[in-house]
């Protein structure tokens, strides 16, 4: 079934992965995928918004239920759910997708058979900022009949489009501007619940 889905990322989304990496690049960085769900018949999935959730040791906790119980109670009263997961590793060289990722990935897909998960490219994101390269940093998998999570696109089955053809250029600003020292994820709500993790006015 996901083989044959389109995914269509907004800006905000992409940008909010990529600075939740950024701002803890010695660790393992994971989020929520919030989107709407496809009419019947359609095959695309509108991935709206990214929730940071984690930077610390990524696995199936009692913070992430209670995470996907808030964002569920949150983005439901927006027609909006949880359509994915987004992952960044801790190391550099590191671009295998690990098994605490294809779990949690696991979990949504229980919900969500159309479930994706995002990975960050260290390596496109270091060409782009360096100026080397215009790719997208992140790179879409899906679960497949086998259950299996595989990376998309190489057979040219299953597509991944950011909604904003200038969402690189806008996350270079924002980079620039260390706009990463503003995001909020989940972790730091445990730890100080002023802080709020659906990051509202991160953009503003």
């Amino acid at each position: 079934m996901g083989a044959e889905c389109h995914y269509e990322v907004a800006q905000a989304a992409y940008i909010k992965v990529v600075l939740h990496a950024l701002k803890h690049r010695a660790s393992p960085v994971g989020g929520l995928l919030v989107g709407r769900l496809p009419e019947d018949n359609a095959s695309t999935v509108q991935i709206a918004d990214a929730i940071p959730l984690t930077h610390s040791q990524i696995g199936l906790l009692p913070s992430l239920e209670l995470a996907l119980i808030q964002a569920e109670e949150h983005f439901g009263a927006e027609g909006f759910c949880v359509v994915g997961y987004y992952h960044a590793n801790e190391r550099y060289d590191d671009a295998e997708l690990g098994n605490a990722a294809k779990k949690i990935g696991d979990h949504i897909f229980r919900y969500f058979p159309r479930a994706a998960l995002l990975m960050l490219d260290d390596k496109r994101l270091e060409g782009l900022l360096k100026g080397k390269g215009r790719d997208l940093v992140v790179q879409l998998y899906t679960r497949d009949s086998s259950k299996s999570w595989h990376q998309a696109g190489s057979d040219g089955s299953s597509q991944m489009t950011i909604k904003e053809p200038s969402a690189n250029v806008l996350l270079l600003d924002y980079i620039s501007s260390e706009k990463w020292q503003d995001i909020v994820d989940f972790d730091d709500h445990l730890d100080d619940i002023s802080k709020d993790w659906l990051n509202p006015d991160l953009f503003k």
